[in-house]
C-alpha cells in the first residue's frame, strides 16, 4: 500500500479567484500568489492518484487566519473524503492564533477527520507564544488520539516562499512539551532526526515523532532516504508529496537512485502511515 501523507487540495471558488482571498492572508498571498503555484481539487488528486499507484492521500487545507475561510475549506475537506472515502483521509487546518481555532479542531475531529494538520507558523518561529496556542489544540488531539502534523523546515540554506524562521531549539521544544502526543514533522523535521544520533535526551524526546518527506525532491539529496532510515527509524518515516507541488512520480525516481531496502521501502512508502493512521499496517 501506498499512503501520501502530505497534500493540500483547495475549493472551487478558492481555485478560480485566488487573489479574492489575498486580503488579510499574507501567508496565503506568500505562498500562492505566484502564477506557477498549482491549486488542486479532489478530481485531480485522485486521478494523480491513479496515474502514480497511490492508495490513499491524507488531505488537507491551508492555515487561513479567517474563520470564515478555515471554516469553509475544512468543510471542502470533509466533502472530498466524502465522496472518496477508500482514497482521502481528511485532516483539520487553522490558524491555531485564532480565538476560535481549539471549536475547529474539536469540531472537525467530532466530524470524522482522521487528524489535524498541516499548522504551520509561517509569521513566526514555534516560539513560546505559539506553544502556549497549541496547547489545547495539541490536548484535543490527544483526547481524540489523532496526529497533528507541523510545518517544519530546514533553519539554513536558501530561502524559499514559506520558509519559516524555526530553529532546530524550537523543534526541540516543541516536542518536549508535547510527549504523549502523536507528532508529525513536515519536510523531514527540518533536520531534526541527525540528532538521534545522541546518547542522551533525543531518542526519549522523539519517541511520538514522525518525520514526512514532503517537498524532498527540491530540498535534499536523495540520499536522505538511506540516511534518514540509519539513523532516525524507519518504521518512524512518512512519504508525502506536497501535491499538487510534487507528483509521487518524482520521489519514485529518487528512491530508484539509492539502496533503500524493499523492507524500509514499503515501510516509508504506506506501511508506516497505516499504522499511525489505523493502528495496523492491513487496514484498507
Amino acid at each position: 500500500m501506498v499512503i501520501d501523507f502530505h497534500t493540500h487540495l483547495f475549493p472551487k471558488k478558492i481555485r478560480e479567484n485566488r487573489q479574492r482571498y489575498f486580503a488579510g492572508e499574507k501567508a496565503f498571498e506568500l505562498l500562492y500568489s505566484p502564477e506557477n503555484s498549482r491549486l488542486a481539487s479532489s478530481g485531480q488528486i485522485v486521478a494523480a492518484m491513479d496515474e502514480a499507484g497511490v492508495d490513499k492521500s491524507v488531505i488537507f487545507g491551508f492555515v487561513w487566519r479567517k474563520q470564515k475561510l478555515f471554516g469553509l475549506h475544512n468543510d471542502y475537506i470533509l466533502e472530498a473524503a466524502a465522496k472518496h472515502p477508500k482514497r482521502l483521509l481528511p485532516f483539520a487546518c487553522f490558524d491555531v492564533e485564532h480565538k476560535n481555532a481549539p471549536k475547529e479542531a474539536l469540531r472537525c475531529l467530532e466530524a470524522g477527520m482522521a487528524g489535524i494538520g498541516e499548522l504551520a507558523f509561517y509569521r513566526s518561529g514555534i516560539d513560546n507564544k505559539a506553544l502556549a496556542k497549541l496547547d489545547p489544540i495539541m490536548e484535543i488531539a490527544l483526547a481524540f488520539d489523532k496526529p497533528v502534523l507541523i510545518h517544519t523546515n530546514e533553519p539554513v540554506g536558501h530561502n524559499y516562499p514559506g520558509k519559516t524562521p524555526i530553529t532546530l531549539a524550537q523543534i526541540y521544544n516543541l516536542v518536549l512539551r508535547y510527549p504523549q502526543n502523536k507528532i508529525v514533522l513536515a519536510h523531514w523535521g527540518g533536520g531534526i532526526f541527525f540528532y538521534a544520533l545522541m546518547k542522551k535526551n533525543m531518542k526519549e524526546a522523539l519517541k511520538n515523532v514522525w518525520l514526512d518527506t514532503a517537498a524532498s525532491p527540491y530540498l535534499y539529496d536523495p540520499l536522505i532516504f538511506e540516511i534518514a532510515c540509519r539513523v532516525f527509524d524507519p518504521a518512524k518515516i512518512l512519504f508525502g508529496t506536497d501535491f499538487p507541488l510534487l507528483k509521487a512520480g518524482r520521489y519514485f525516481k529518487d528512491l530508484e537512485k539509492i539502496s533503500l531496502s524493499p523492507q524500509n521501502r514499503a515501510l516509508v512508502l504506506g506501511e508506516n502511515a497505516a499504522g499511525l493512521l489505523f493502528g495496523n499496517s492491513n487496514s484498507a
